[in-house]
Order: structure tokens, then sequence, then C-alpha cells
């Protein structure tokens, strides 16, 4: 006869009831069994915090279980599901349910990017689980293998697309030859993008979760500050189509590395920008609103991580594997985990960075010019991997142009930003058509 005493209930409040809110609420309600069985205890749905109660929402949920008062719902809570996005009430209302012991699931990046290190560490010190798998790349399981599975390797690279408003602009522009704005409106128009695309074009959410993955893949608490980002507004039609011309794609690119400072001391970049890849490469097939992160450790090699970037049941997926772990641990007993941190390995400035560029040049046709420019990056110690010419027409009276399309071997970016300030200082050149940073050859 099984005399043992049925767990208890776990009591979860979610706040926030968007379009990843709606789709968690909806699974926690339709898969409760499920969900529980996986658990070792029951999952209830105790409430949801919204801003209004009479919202259009994406799905039907019982009277009663929406609520204005966050507060009281995250004071009588097991596990608290922030989906609000933004920094406040969001931070305090995580520092409270910390306070309180309860374990806390999060999909903001923005915050995490932020106040991450903060937010760690009062999870820690109250030994309670901190976990945000769906801050980065939605549905993809990329920040538990990171700390989990390659916690006994030495991670040296992280490459990533983990922008997907972005990846399908840049695809629509090599994929169809659309323009930059027109591409974008087709990106709103099918909800890719939001009405006001700032933090997508602009690369302020792909720092974001750049920032997140260098502090799990190097152990070490990097913030948003500590992310060098551009966008992709600058990015032209033919960038696109010289890029394709060479056997190249544009990706706005997350970038972690372990690089050397100038004393040979270890250290870490963190970039985001738009990048050239050739098409060989793994991340250049990734197509449409599709996310990819990409893994080099020494023991491991190469990993790649691929799948939907967006929406809210692939985002929701990531949120509830992250409750289902936080509430497993509340069952079998134990402290929370957030993070791995080991030490501080400093972050690095752009300039530390070793890559190649790809520069556009339009040029005086005569004698000499190519010669001019290669003095210049001789005396930067940048070195040429490939140049290509073209003529052009440029006037009536039969004048021509050149275009010069040069790509270095990897050099510090320090010496390249030089040398290409010095270039378009030379009287041989008309314009500097664009400056591309180069990654996987």
């Amino acid at each position: 006869m099984n005399t043992s005493t049925p767990p208890s209930p776990i009591r979860i409040a979610l706040l926030g009831c968007g379009t990843v809110g709606s789709q968690v609420a909806r699974i926690l309600l339709a898969d409760a069994e499920d969900l529980g069985n996986r658990a070792g205890a029951p999952l209830e749905l105790v409430g949801v915090a919204v801003r209004t109660l009479d919202a259009q929402r994406d799905v039907e949920l019982p009277d009663g279980l929406l609520t204005l008062d966050a507060e009281s719902l995250v004071a009588n809570a097991d596990i608290v599901i922030e989906l609000m996005g933004g920094m406040e009430p969001a931070k305090s209302l995580i520092l409270r349910a910390i306070d309180h012991g309860a374990a806390v699931v999060s999909g903001n990046k923005a915050l995490l990017a932020q106040d991450g290190p903060e937010l760690y560490e009062q999870a820690d010190a109250a030994g309670v689980q901190l976990s945000y798998e769906a801050a980065v790349a939605g549905a993809i399981p990329i920040l538990r293998p990171i700390r989990d599975s390659l916690s006994g390797d030495r991670i040296t690279r992280v490459l990533g697309i983990v922008n997907g408003t972005t990846n399908y602009i840049l695809d629509q522009m090599d994929s169809t030859g659309a323009r930059f704005a027109d591409a974008l409106k087709t990106a709103q128009d099918l909800g890719y993008a939001e009405a006001d695309p700032t933090a997508d074009i602009e690369g302020h959410d792909a720092a974001a979760k750049a920032a997140i993955l260098a502090s799990l893949s190097f152990h070490t608490r990097f913030a948003l500050e500590n992310v060098f980002f551009e966008g992709i507004t600058s990015v032209t039609a033919q960038d696109i189509a010289s890029a394709a011309e060479d056997g190249y794609v544009v990706k706005l690119l997350a970038i972690a590395e372990l690089l050397g400072d100038a004393s040979g001391a270890d250290g870490v970049g963190v970039r985001v920008h738009p990048t050239l890849l050739p098409r060989s490469h793994p991340l250049a097939a990734v197509r449409g609103a599709f996310n990819a992160v990409f893994v080099e450790a020494e023991n491991a090699g190469e990993l790649m991580f691929y799948g939907q970037g967006a929406g809210g049941t692939p985002t929701a997926s990531a949120v509830l594997g992250d409750v289902v772990s936080a509430a497993r641990r509340m069952v079998l007993g134990g402290p929370g985990r957030t993070e791995t941190t080991t030490g501080h390995v400093p972050a690095l400035g752009i300039d530390a960075v070793r890559t190649s560029y790809c520069i556009a040049l339009q040029v005086v046709d005569e004698p000499g010019v190519l010669a001019q420019i290669s003095r210049l990056f001789a005396a930067n110690g940048v070195s040429i991997e490939t140049m290509r010419q073209r003529i052009r027409p440029s006037g009536p009276d039969g004048s021509t142009t050149a275009e010069l399309r040069i790509v270095t071997h990897r050099a510090l970016e320090a010496s390249l930003a030089a040398t290409v300030r010095q270039v378009a200082e030379l009287e041989v050149i008309t314009a500097v058509s664009s400056v591309l940073r180069v990654e996987g050859i």
C-alpha cells in the first residue's frame, strides 16, 4: 500500500500576456498533466499579471486568472515567469520574487544584458534559480548547452545569428535583390519587425543577446556596455550584390571570442555588426527569420544550434523548459542555479579584435593608384588577400572610374580602421563605398 503524501502543487505566476506570455499560459493550462509529470509535482498557474484586463489577447483564459496586482501575485508564487519586457517594473518584480525565495524564469534580454550581474548575484545569495533560455535565440536550446554540456570544455568563440528580423531583411535583399527599405516593410507586414524596428535594425537586440552569450561562454559577467555594436541600416543593395559576386553573404553576427590584449593576457571581445561570410560557412545558409549559433570549443570542436528564433509558440517552448527544470529542482531539493562564474576575464574593446575587412573604393582610373593604396596598407601592417578592379564609365566625356574591392587578411581592428581612414584621404579616392568586416575565411 502506497502511503506517500502527494507533492504539493507548485504555484506559478506569469507576468505579461503578450505574444509569448499568452502561449505560455495556454500550454501550462492545456498540458498541465504532462508538465507536472515531468516536474514531479503539479504545476498550477495561479495568475497572469497584465497592464489592462480588457485588451484583446491571442488566447482565451479562464475567468479570474488575469490580475492587475503583479506584486501580490509574485508574493504568493513558487515560480515567477517574467515576460513583461522593459526595465521596470520587471526588475523590481524579479528582485521581489528572489527576495522571498521564488525561482525566476525570464525572457527579458534587455534587462539581463543591462542588469543581469546584479540579478545573478541576488539569486545566488538567495539560493534560488534564475533561468533565461528564452532570452537568446527563441526556441533554440543554446544557453543550457553552453552552461552545462560544455562546462568541461573551453569555449574560444561564439558566432550567432540571433535576430530573426535582420536575418529576414538581409536574406530578402540577397535572394530577391530588394532594397533595405522594401525588405523592412515586408518584414513589418509579416509581423517579423515591429512598427518601430529600431532595436532590431540598429543592433540593440542582438547586442543584448551577445552580452548574455559571452557571460555564459566565458564565465564572466558581461553587460551591454561591454558590447560594440552596429546595425544593418547602412547595408545597401549594392553591398549585397557585390558580396554575392565574390561568393559571400551578409549577415548580422553577434560574436564573442577569446582574444589576447597588448600584454598577451586573455580577454574577451564582444561585438555585433554586419559581416561578410563565405557561402560555404554553415551560418551563411540560415535563411528567413531563423536563428543559429555557431560555437567553437577546444575539445568539442565546431557545433551549430539552429531553429526558430522568435514567435510566441517557439519561445514559449524555451520558457517552459526552464519552468520544468526549476520545478524539478524544487521537488528534489538543492540550491538553484543561475550561471557559472569562475573568475574575471576582462572585456576588450573593438580595437583589440583581429578580423578581416572588405573595402569598396571608387578611385580615379590612372596609373599609380594601386601603388599608393598598397603602400598605406603595408605601412599599417595590413596584408591584402585579394583585390578586384572593375572599370566603369563615369561621364558623357568618356572618362572612367575604377571600383576596387579589397579583402584583407586578419589584422588588428585598430590597424584596419587606421588604414581605411588614411586611404580615404588620398586624392585618387573619390569615395569609400562600403566597409564590411569578414569572418570565416
